[in-house]
């Protein structure tokens, strides 16, 4: 009960300083008469003292109010908080100034010495401005005192100037110097924290001054130049090093120690941010009825979290995992009800066709996202008939539906797994691509496909499991030495979706530039060391072999047919070599129920019918 009371809240605080401003005003005005005349008041003021200080008092509070003075945490006041101060004491002198002028013509008995107006105004102004960065000095003082850990900021700009004067109202870090590659800023302090060398220096620093964490505070700083410094710091033994958000994601007024997040395996791997036609996707999405099936998995709800920002008139949330499916609304209904989106959550099975028509002739979407599709490699060689199921006859229906109830795009979401598969969800994702592809030729509805490699914190994603095998003390397990894969952080993905989603005609099969591929031992050696650990000397790491369906390195951009280039330069265009007609497509869906159903253990062969698998398939 006790600590409930004493626990600081925005409304206790807005209260506090109401009392305290009350008291200051009406202290101030009749401190003001005392100054003017010496401490001995003439009687006729002494009269209508009592009739002014409601009207000095509460007009002031008043005017505070309206400019937010008192929504404003005073642990954190500066320039901008003190002019605030200024303006609202200057306005209420000013106006004060004039009324008094009026009443000296009219009403000479209720006038008041201009006089005390302005010395009003300085001992308001001076005890207000007291009262609230007395919490501020009280916590840099007693920061002197407590010292946190000893912390090199890396970058001496804007950021890393917010940064050290929130780092000074903390105890659990002391900030002890900046590096930064400006020769202009080297000897120079920000808040006497002196500037002492460049990015080169710093190996040399972070010995001689001891240090324990290093802050990286440059939020346009470079992907590969944060690898740089990351491997720059770890080698010489820091473990705690923290880097503030990108530009896109930073704080605009005051930066917190809670804004600062630990590195992690996305800032080492991510590339330059995506840049998309937003405002012309934002006309074409806007106001739209959109369907995105598998809503509740990684790329489904990010495609469903980022379309809030393009206003779409509602978005219709088909998911089979019930559970994901409420989180997902848990999530972004309040989001989408600010926004005025409709958010539409279904749990349905997109095999089952006769439900899906039902859905569709209900909300009439003009836009579908599917995203829905069994993806993980090994487990749907021991399962064929559910990624034929799923992936091919489940994307067959969805496609149908959006053809019956004339749905303007249809956009399917495919994998770098389609190209030359060796898999059954490679060649089930490519039998999907060509369904789409065929389906298109009936100009009803326009169909695309937009290829990508694997997304960093995925379901399935190598990433998560190696942050388990790690946490358990190891072994990493790796496939093999040479495996690479391309990599790509979830919201870049759909930004790129999105802006495919814009570009497409119909009939296309786009592909995503995904970058350098990346070899997945250095990966695995990455996120060692984001543990503070020593690879192969803390964490083992052993090759298991190649799992079934598996290959050594994805294709994406050298697929078998080649690509050709858009006006987007991280957007390609795949050459389709095989296509089907409506007809053709009907009949291969006929036999494959039939097959995934009586002999399950075909299916591999008469996909290679269709679709072109790598030469080394078993």
């Amino acid at each position: 009960m006790i600590k409930n009371l004493t626990k600081p809240t925005k409304t206790k605080r807005t209260i506090f300083f109401l009392i305290s401003d009350f008291l200051i005003f009406t202290f101030s005005f009749y401190f003001s008469f005392l100054l003017r005349f010496d401490f001995n008041i003439p009687q006729r003021y002494e009269n209508i003292i009592p009739y002014w200080i409601p009207v000095f008092v509460l007009s002031k509070i008043f005017i505070f109010w309206i400019l937010k003075i008192y929504q404003i945490n005073w642990r954190f006041v500066s320039i901008n908080e003190f002019f605030k101060i200024v303006i609202g004491t200057f306005s209420f002198s000013l106006i004060i100034f004039f009324i008094d002028m009026f009443l000296q013509v009219k009403y000479t008995d209720f006038s008041i010495p201009r006089s005390v107006i302005l010395i009003d105004f300085f001992v308001s102004l001076f005890l207000i401005s007291l009262i609230r960065i007395s919490k501020r000095v009280y916590l840099e003082i007693l920061q002197k005192g407590s010292r946190g850990k000893r912390t090199l900021i890396i970058g001496a700009g804007n950021t890393g100037e917010r940064i050290v004067r929130e780092l000074k109202r903390n105890s659990d870090f002391y900030p002890v110097c900046f590096v930064d590659d400006d020769p202009m800023k080297i000897g120079t302090t920000i808040h006497n924290i002196p500037v002492i060398g460049s990015l080169a220096d710093t190996p040399e620093i972070l010995k001689e001054n001891r240090i324990k964490t290093v802050i990286i505070a440059i939020p346009s700083l470079s992907h590969k130049k944060i690898r740089e410094i990351f491997d720059l710091v770890s080698k010489e033994g820091i473990k705690d090093i923290k880097i503030v958000p990108s530009l896109s994601k930073l704080p605009k007024e005051s930066i917190s120690v809670k804004d600062l997040k630990e590195i992690s395996i996305e800032d080492l791997l991510s590339r330059e941010p995506v840049e998309i036609e937003k405002d012309k996707i934002k006309k074409f999405l806007k106001n739209k009825k959109i369907l995105v099936s598998g809503a509740g998995g990684s790329i489904g709800s990010e495609i469903v979290r980022q379309l809030l920002e393009f206003h779409p008139k509602s978005i219709i949330a088909l998911e089979i995992d019930e559970t994901e499916l409420y989180n997902l609304y848990l999530e972004v209904k309040n989001k989408a009800e600010k926004k005025g989106v409709e958010f539409i959550p279904i749990v349905a099975d997109i095999r089952d066709k006769e439900k899906l028509e039902i859905i569709f002739r209900k909300y009439k979407p003009n836009i579908v996202f599917h995203a829905a599709a069994y993806k993980h490699v090994p487990l749907m060689e021991f399962y064929p008939e559910e990624a034929v199921r799923t992936n091919i006859l489940g994307t067959y229906n969805i496609a149908w539906a959006s053809v019956n109830n004339k749905v303007e795009k249809f956009v399917n979401i495919s994998t770098d797994k389609a190209v030359n598969p060796t898999s059954i969800m490679g060649a089930s994702k490519r039998m999907a691509e060509i369904i789409c592809n065929a389906l298109n030729k009936l100009d009803k509805t326009k169909f695309i496909s937009v290829r990508f490699g694997n997304v960093l914190g995925s379901r399935g994603s190598v990433i998560p499991i190696f942050l388990e095998q790690i946490k358990k003390g190891g072994p990493v397990t790796v496939t093999h030495p040479e495996v690479k894969r391309y990599f790509m952080t979830i919201p870049e993905a759909v930004l790129l979706v999105f802006q495919a989603t814009f570009m497409g005609e119909g009939g296309e099969v786009f592909v995503l530039d995904m970058g350098e591929p990346v070899k997945i031992v250095k990966l695995a050696e990455e996120l060692i060391r984001l543990q503070g650990l020593e690879p192969y000397k803390d964490i083992d790491i052993v090759f298991t072999g190649l799992r079934p369906g598996e290959k050594l390195f994805e294709e994406l951009l050298t697929a078998e047919e080649g690509t050709e280039k858009t006006y987007h330069e991280k957007v390609f265009i795949a050459k389709i070599s095989k296509n089907l007609t409506p007809d053709e497509i009907e009949e291969i869906i006929s036999k494959l129920i039939k097959i995934s159903k009586d002999s399950p253990k075909d299916i591999k062969e008469f996909l290679k019918k269709y679709v072109p698998f790598y030469k080394d398939i078993e």
